[in-house]
């Protein structure tokens, strides 16, 4: 029986596996392991994700969504939702009492069995909703988070790190579903 490896040391191989375009996030590793690790053990534990990004991510929000359960799947369907989806007017929430009801419907209709997945600026008040819980999940730019990886939002390739960040999060996923990794050390 093969053991099962180490999520910080698996990532470690699997970014060097990718090659040289993925070498910048060797260095930053460190704020993968721990926030991914636990956005997987929620997945892997049947916690809906609610998938959230600023308005310059939305493309990339969109992509995440036709990608993560491709028409031929190689692994159990994720639970991913974005919040558009379920509340269309999410852009018009001003103040904490409206997110709050949103959060008490998104507890109700997902039965507190859920999470949030933010992409997007640290500033944007999209970001607000997913900073009020503390098992929330964050791709955030400029900005140092509990539970995120950090990106900058004035680099030139960031659309390019943000698929290869999204690539390295899907080899994740299978690694962690398929019992390669072991994603709760």
């Amino acid at each position: 029986m093969e053991d099962i490896a180490d999520f910080a040391q698996w990532s470690l191989d699997t970014i060097r596996a990718e090659g040289a375009t993925f070498s910048w996030l060797e260095e930053l590793r460190f704020e993968w392991t721990p926030a991914t690790a636990l956005a997987l053990e929620q997945v892997l534990s049947g916690k809906t994700i609610v998938l959230i990004t600023d308005q310059k991510r939305k493309w990339f929000g969109e992509y995440i969504l036709s990608s993560v359960n491709p028409d031929r799947l190689e692994r159990p369907p994720v639970p991913i939702v974005s919040i558009d989806s379920l509340y269309p007017h999410f852009n018009n929430i001003n103040g904490g009492d409206m997110i709050d009801i949103i959060d008490d419907m998104l507890n109700v209709s997902l039965k507190g069995e859920y999470f949030f997945w933010y992409i997007g600026s640290g500033d944007d008040k999209r970001a607000d909703i997913a900073k009020r819980k503390g098992n929330s999940y964050f791709w955030i730019f400029d900005e140092d988070y509990a539970n995120s990886f950090n990106l900058k939002s004035y680099d030139k390739h960031l659309d390019i790190k943000l698929l290869q960040v999204y690539r390295l999060f899907d080899l994740s996923l299978n690694g962690a579903m398929f019992g390669e990794v072991d994603v709760t050390s």
